[in-house]
């Protein structure tokens, strides 16, 4: 059976399925037709299984380094949970056009042209997940047939730790302690000096 996600940034994003797709774009008065051949090489399960993982604190930023350099014809797209966020080709680059991206990143993403990596900036708890990078060569034909080949998938599983008390809640928290022991201190002072009162009369009155 054959699987396809259409996404939100007009692409049709396939993942083991190599052929001929043929998208048809229906209007009031013509119908155009747009024809890809794809085929997909090189993704076994054993490389899908070579992800790197990686673990930052919350608010901190994490770059996700493919190790590879963009070739002229290289089309690198990246992927959040399946969702498609940012793409590299020949064109400007396109990053978090979707709704539902820019929601959730909102120009906290930033792409290196030269080597494809991903830095995620103020890093949240909710971006938790695993980002895959697939690496695919394009080009076309005579028969204005559009070719894409994925050559390799990088993926890494990114796990945000919460970052703990916020620097303001700490400072706020050292400031009652201090006080709960400056007030120590003073019931201390009062509590000796009303005792060492006490046994100032209790002597004078025995002489």
């Amino acid at each position: 059976m054959v699987h396809l996600a259409l996404r939100q940034m007009e692409c049709l994003c396939l993942t083991t399925d190599s052929g001929v797709y043929q998208l048809k774009i229906f209007s009031s008065n013509s119908i155009s037709e747009k024809t890809f051949s794809v085929s997909v090489n090189g993704v076994s399960a054993a490389e899908r299984e070579k992800m790197k993982r990686k673990s930052v604190k919350e608010g901190e930023s994490v770059t996700l380094d493919p190790g590879v350099i963009k070739q002229a014809n290289h089309v690198m797209t990246w992927y959040f949970n399946d969702t498609l966020i940012a793409e590299i080709t020949g064109d400007p680059n396109k990053t978090c056009t979707d709704l539902h991206c820019h929601e959730r990143f909102r120009d906290r993403l930033k792409l290196d042209h030269q080597t494809g990596s991903l830095t995620i900036r103020n890093i949240r708890i909710t971006d938790s997940g695993v980002y895959e990078l697939k690496i695919s060569s394009s080009s076309s034909s005579r028969l204005h047939r559009r070719r894409r080949s994925i050559n390799r998938v990088k993926s890494f599983d990114v796990t945000v730790i919460n970052s703990g008390l916020s620097l303001g809640i700490v400072a706020g928290l050292s400031a009652i302690f201090l006080l709960l022991v400056a007030a120590a201190v003073a019931v201390g002072v009062i509590f000796y000096r009303r005792r060492n009162s006490g046994h100032q009369m209790v002597s004078t009155q025995q002489n």
